[in-house]
């Protein structure tokens, strides 16, 4: 198994997601694009953080995303 995008957008809103997930027990990794492009020295101006969770988590973490979604 593998890892799946459940979300892709603002930090701000990624880092809401998370938390929730993580208070019902999904483990996520959070990958921060306008970061490492900054990083890189080459700077980016889009919606570029995305939350991933694991394949077999998914069951338990749509209830989550879906009342987040809805939140939005």
């Amino acid at each position: 198994m593998g890892l799946m995008k459940v979300y892709s957008g603002s930090e701000v809103l990624a880092i809401a997601l998370q938390e929730r997930l993580e208070e019902a027990g999904v483990e996520t990794l959070k990958k921060d694009n306008i970061q490492s492009a900054r990083l890189g020295g080459f700077g980016g101006t889009d919606l570029a953080v995305e939350v991933f969770i694991q394949e077999t988590d998914f069951a338990k973490a749509n209830p989550v995303i879906e009342e987040f979604r809805m939140s939005l």
